[in-house]
């Protein structure tokens, strides 16, 4: 089973990034190793929160007391998400440099925190350029939503033909494997959501239901997954199938709870052996 550097932000209530995606893989039998970009008391969608943003040495610091211990050679990948600050980006930056110096085939997903539909950019200043002109041309697999890829490619996304040249587009810039972890297209069914995997040149899509919940997390977990099964199977095609299926189900879970949280732990059986299973179409 690989082992993870998952360099992101931490809550102490709730399930946002390190604490959304940490579980999941360690429920599928992945080492990780998590390393903080903030540490809050819960996710910043309640509207208040307490805690700090940590600093970029506390980040090398730690990345520097994990190549110590002599382990970054049996490091698998690196997964990134939300940053908080463009110098602790670099630190990231950094600590995938390293990673990939002492491990060549180890991957780096790059989840590109920056905004979402109806809310747009919600990033500090500094940290969209930064994604877009340094950490994504080192990345080899990217993770944008849809608000995201229009963002970073400078163009819209509407249907089908957008969004592949929009992953091609980003391809080209750098990560060679794309996930688009949330569209809406002109022909996306009505009550549902689609994403969007591209490799090699070939493309893949699949919808799920909207659920009727309002939740923070679940695209720090879909990264999480897909970048587990990618490393799995090899395959961008299977690592869609299996994450989209295991995210459904969690959020399914969540909405029949009526929780403000995803319930991570609650539905972790999820992460193992989805309830519902959805296949992708090549597109």
């Amino acid at each position: 089973m690989p082992s993870i550097l998952s360099i992101q932000s931490w809550v102490a209530y709730g399930h946002v990034g390190n604490a959304s995606a940490i579980f999941p893989l360690q429920r599928l039998g992945a080492e990780v190793w998590g390393v903080h970009t903030v540490q809050f008391s819960n996710h910043t969608g309640y509207g208040a929160w307490r805690g700090q943003v940590f600093g970029a040495e506390l980040i090398r610091d730690c990345v520097q007391g994990i190549e110590e211990r002599g382990v970054l050679p049996r490091c698998d990948a690196v997964l990134s998400g939300y940053m908080g600050s463009a110098e602790i980006g670099a630190a990231i930056l950094d600590a995938a440099r390293r990673v990939k110096a002492a491990n060549p085939q180890a991957l780096w997903c790059c989840d590109p925190v920056i905004g979402d539909v109806g809310r747009g950019i919600f990033v500090r200043p500094g940290i969209p350029e930064f994604l877009r002109d340094e950490a994504l041309p080192a990345a080899d697999i990217a993770t944008p939503n849809q608000f995201e890829l229009e963002w970073l490619t400078g163009g819209e996304v509407t249907t089908l033909e957008d969004a592949k040249a929009a992953v091609a587009a980003l391809q080209a810039r750098g990560p060679r494997c794309v996930l688009v972890t949330s569209l809406r297209l002109t022909d996306t069914p009505e009550g549902e959501i689609g994403m969007l995997a591209g490799e090699g040149g070939r493309f893949w899509r699949l919808s799920t239901p909207m659920l009727p919940l309002s939740v923070n997390g679940a695209g720090d977990a879909i990264a999480a997954l897909f970048l587990f099964h990618r490393l799995r199977s090899g395959s961008a095609a299977d690592a869609l199938a299996a994450a989209a299926s295991s995210v459904f189900g969690l959020l399914r879970r969540t909405a029949e709870a009526g929780s403000r949280e995803i319930l991570t732990v609650a539905a972790q059986e999820e992460f193992v052996a989805p309830s519902r299973l959805f296949a992708p179409e090549t597109c």
